[in-house]
């Protein structure tokens, strides 16, 4: 378990680039039979990630927990970013395909992950955040989110956003998720920016072709700065910064969030005039 503290905006103005890719890019998630993960301080989420090959690979809590199993006292939201696998908990198999996502609430002490073919093997992204409650296993395909189709063409963001695990769609405590995609010609994601003070926010860049990068947005509007993103690797977005980004090429991103509200819609938007 990777440990990541928080960083005060003042901090985040005296960071190098090395030093900012240490404090808030996720690397290395879909190792072949090992799971990664990062423990961020930033409303106390997890973000992780398992390709499993050769066999099935367990989800076990921590002694940065201090629980006695994983989800003892959180829950998580998983999506698979590969080919198709199975999520089992308690026994339990759920499968997903590429695209699916599974929302397991606080409680089952048993999970762990497995590929359905090893020479095509998942890849299973996760968030997981602080619970109070224990509610219902859901799996969602993109046809059970709800859809939001937003962007402008001549601003090059046209995009549609899925949002999985959502007051809308099913019951959690804090814990909102979902999938991006760009439409083919556009490059910017969530531009205009905006930022949210009741909740952080985590983004996996992935379906990026070798040679793609994203240049990742972040910091107060006034203070912005940028990390370079490839295929696989996440930011994590404290509450006081701007989260938005722009591709060399195609790409398609996951959205996960903690915190004190789940209303997508409670946002506060940067005008472009006061962006530097």
């Amino acid at each position: 378990m990777d440990i990541r503290y928080a960083v005060h905006p003042e901090q985040m103005k005296t960071l190098d680039t090395q030093k900012m890719r240490e404090q808030f890019l996720v690397e290395n998630l879909f190792v072949r039979d090992r799971l990664n993960m990062v423990y961020s301080h930033i409303d106390r989420i997890i973000a992780g990630g398992v390709s499993p090959v050769n066999g099935t690979v367990e989800l076990k809590g921590t002694k940065e927990l201090g629980v006695d199993f994983f989800l003892q006292r959180r829950e998580m939201g998983i999506i698979n970013i590969g080919a198709a696998g199975v999520v089992s908990v308690d026994g339990k198999g759920y499968e997903l395909g590429n695209k699916e996502c599974l929302y397991i609430g606080m409680g089952p002490k048993e999970v762990s992950f497995a590929s359905a073919d090893r020479d095509n093997p998942a890849e299973f992204y996760f968030n997981s955040a602080p619970a109070h409650a224990a509610y219902a296993i859901v799996k969602l395909s993109l046809a059970d989110a709800q859809r939001l189709d937003l962007g402008d063409p001549l601003k090059a963001n046209v995009r549609t956003i899925y949002q999985f695990i959502h007051p809308k769609v099913l019951k959690s405590c804090q814990l909102v998720m979902g999938l991006t995609i760009l439409a083919p010609g556009s490059n910017w994601n969530t531009m205009p920016c905006h930022t949210h003070d009741r909740r952080m926010e985590v983004y996996l860049y992935f379906d990026m072709p070798a040679d793609t990068v994203v240049f990742h947005l972040m910091g107060e509007p006034q203070e912005t700065r940028h990390l370079v993103v490839r295929s696989g690797q996440a930011v994590i977005s404290p509450s006081w910064s701007i989260h938005s980004g722009v591709g060399t090429g195609s790409y398609t991103f996951i959205w996960g969030m903690a915190g004190e509200n789940q209303t997508f819609t409670d946002m506060d938007d940067v005008p472009m005039s006061i962006l530097k």
